[in-house]
C-alpha cells in the first residue's frame, strides 16, 4: 500500500496560496484557486485537487497558464456571453464564467457564458456546487485534448468532455460530474499509483482486449466511453456544442498542441425562482429522492447514493481526520516553492 497521510484542511490551503503567490499570482486570483485546489481535495476529488497541483504549477512555469490573465467579453447578445479566457488559470476562469452565467440568468432567467482558450478548470463539479448553492440549476461542460478513440476506433479523435448537471437540493444540491470516458484520467493514475484494479472494465488493453488494470488502459491509451457508443456520441456533440457557442477551439484543434490548453467551455446557470411551481420545487425533490432511496440494492455491501452525496459523506470526515495525500505527492509539493 502506498505511505497516505494527512494534511489539515488550512495548512493545505496556506501552502497552495503561498506557491500561487510565488509563481505570478495576485493576491486575489491565489487564494480563489488555491481554495478550489483544497476543496477538490477536501471533497475527496484528489485527482482533480492536490494530486494535480504539481501538474498545475508546472504549467504555469512552461507559460501555458498566463496567471495574470483574465476572461474578457467578445460579444453579447440576449442570455448569452462570448468570452476569451487569454490562457487564464482555468479554475478561476470558470468560477468568473460560473459567476457571470448566474448574474445573466438573473436578468434573464437563463443565463450562458461560452468561454474560448482557457485552461483546465479542474473539478467540473466544483462550479456545479457554486451555482446550485446559490439556488441556480447549472449545466456545464468543457471539450479535452483527444484521449479517447471514436466506438470501433483505436485511435484518440475524441475528448473525455466532461459533463457537469447540478440542482439545488435542502442546503446543498445534487451535482452528477462525469467524464464521457468510463474512469477519468485522474482516477486511472492515482488507482495505477495505488495498485488497485477498477470494478468494471474501464477500457481496452494493448491486445485490444477489455481489462479492469488502469495501468494498461493507459498504456493503450483507450478508456471505454460511458454508454459504449452513446457515450462516444455524447462526447463529440459536447465538442461540437462548444466550439460553435465559444467560437474557440475544438477537440481536433487542442489535440495538435504538446500540452492541453486553449480550451472550450460552457456554462449555463437557470434561476428556477421564477419558475410558477418554485414553491413546490423543494418536496417534489424530496418525494423524488426519497422514492430513489428506497431502492433495494443488489448485495447487502452496495450503499444508494444520489450524486453528490457520498461528497457531503467524504468532506464531513476529511474535515475532521485532515485530507488523505499520497506521500510522495505532497512532498513533491513541498519543493514547488
Amino acid at each position: 500500500m502506498p505511505d497516505i497521510i494527512k494534511i489539515p484542511v488550512k495548512e493545505m490551503l496556506d501552502r497552495f496560496h503561498t506557491i500561487l503567490m510565488n509563481h505570478g499570482f495576485d493576491e486575489g486570483k491565489a487564494l480563489l484557486c488555491a481554495e478550489i485546489f483544497t476543496n477538490n481535495s477536501l471533497d475527496g476529488v484528489y485527482t482533480h485537487g492536490v494530486n494535480r497541483f504539481p501538474r498545475f504549477v508546472s504549467n504555469v512555469k512552461s507559460g501555458h497558464v498566463k496567471p495574470r490573465e483574465v476572461p474578457v467579453l467578445k460579444n453579447k447578445f440576449g442570455g448569452i456571453e462570448q468570452w476569451d479566457g487569454n490562457l487564464g488559470p482555468g479554475p478561476s476562469n470558470a468560477f468568473q464564467a460560473t459567476q457571470s452565467a448566474m448574474d445573466l440568468s438573473s436578468e434573464n432567467g437563463i443565463g450562458c457564458i461560452a468561454l474560448s482558450n482557457t485552461n483546465h478548470w479542474m473539478r467540473g463539479g466544483s462550479y456545479g456546487w457554486q451555482a446550485a448553492k446559490k439556488g441556480f440549476v447549472f449545466i456545464g461542460w468543457t471539450n479535452t485534448i483527444g484521449n479517447m478513440p471514436a466506438w470501433g476506433a483505436i485511435d484518440k479523435r475524441l475528448g473525455n468532455n466532461p459533463l457537469v448537471i447540478a440542482i439545488p437540493f435542502q442546503d446543498e444540491a445534487i451535482v452528477l460530474d462525469m467524464a464521457m470516458s468510463q474512469y477519468s484520467f485522474g482516477a486511472m493514475e492515482l488507482a495505477e499509483m495505488k495498485n488497485e484494479s477498477f470494478p468494471v472494465y474501464g477500457g481496452y488493453d494493448v491486445n485490444g482486449e477489455l481489462t479492469k488494470d488502469p495501468s494498461l488502459i493507459l498504456k493503450s491509451g483507450r478508456p471505454l466511453p460511458i454508454g459504449f457508443w452513446k457515450g462516444a456520441g455524447l462526447s463529440l456533440l459536447l465538442d461540437m456544442l462548444a466550439t460553435i457557442l465559444s467560437g474557440g477551439w475544438s477537440t481536433n484543434d487542442i489535440s495538435k498542441q504538446e500540452v492541453e490548453y486553449g480550451l472550450s467551455q460552457v456554462f449555463i446557470a437557470i434561476d428556477i425562482s421564477r419558475l410558477g411551481h418554485y414553491s413546490t420545487i423543494p418536496a417534489l425533490m424530496q418525494q423524488i429522492i426519497d422514492d430513489y432511496l428506497q431502492s433495494i440494492p443488489q448485495t447487502s455491501d452496495d450503499n444508494i447514493t444520489y450524486p453528490g452525496e457520498r461528497v457531503l459523506q467524504t468532506r464531513k470526515h476529511n474535515l475532521t481526520n485532515g485530507i488523505p495525500v499520497l506521500k510522495n505527492i505532497w512532498e513533491t509539493i513541498l519543493q514547488l516553492g
